[in-house]
């Protein structure tokens, strides 16, 4: 890339350098705030093998869903399984490894990776099976366990926007775990809804700045609903 533009044209080379065995931190959360084009190219390249850290593993068919269907994923460290039947069968047939984690402390796991820090004390998860071959410390009369963070050879987020060089802003909820994905990868891919140029953005509402941003990408999002819930219609006449 010439310069301080990041900007890449083709998702082809947003993912470029992304090799089997990899891992890959993805934000999101459910179906809110996932890089839905950066998720469909991993899944075009047919790169295997690959550790995937993110909140859930999306649903069948969608999100990263979809680098179930071929088993691309070898390892998923997430905290919430959710309504993913692939991933549920893959799990229990031993066909996936799954490393369930806690979601505050996965979340400071990415954050402190990002931040350069090798691992940090939580009481979450003490006294429970998260514990199980984990150093324990007692500080001020409670329980800790150390939990390494995590950082990966490329990160995937979406942002709504950002310039060129790749300062960005989160909308509303799509700022779940986003801001702390890419901060923690060697490679920080942002897909975004529009791209505007160097200055168009307020300083101050900037939640990532482009230090942390390799390449961005402007995509199209379907932005599937993950479920629907609907009232049914009354009557006329009713209250």
């Amino acid at each position: 890339m010439a310069g301080f533009d990041k900007v890449v044209n083709s998702y082809a080379e947003a993912m470029a350098g992304l090799e089997d065995g990899m891992t890959v931190i993805a934000g999101g959360f459910g179906l809110c705030g996932i890089p839905e084009g950066l998720i469909a190219q991993i899944k075009r390249q047919g790169t295997r093998n690959l550790t995937v850290v993110s909140n859930n593993c999306g649903i069948d068919g969608f999100g990263l869903g979809l680098l179930l269907e071929d088993q691309q994923i070898s390892k998923m460290v997430a905290s919430y399984v959710g309504e993913n039947a692939l991933f549920e069968q893959q799990l229990l047939s031993g066909e996936l490894d799954v490393e369930l984690t806690p979601q505050g402390t996965l979340a400071e796991k990415m954050r402190a990776g990002g931040a350069g820090i090798a691992a940090f004390y939580t009481a979450t998860g003490v006294g429970t099976p998260v514990a199980e071959g984990k150093e324990t410390r007692t500080i001020n009369g409670r329980d800790y366990l150390l939990e390494p963070s995590i950082t990966g050879d490329f990160a995937i987020v979406k942002a709504y926007k950002a310039d060129r060089y790749g300062n960005c802003i989160y909308r509303h909820t799509a700022m779940n775990f986003n801001p702390m994905a890419a901060t923690a990868g060697k490679i920080t891919v942002l897909e975004v809804e529009e791209i505007v140029e160097p200055g168009e953005l307020e300083p101050s509402q900037i939640h990532t700045p482009g230090i942390y941003i390799d390449r961005v990408i402007k995509g199209d999002f379907e932005k599937r609903i993950e479920k629907i819930t609907t009232q049914p219609a009354q009557p006329e006449g009713a209250r």
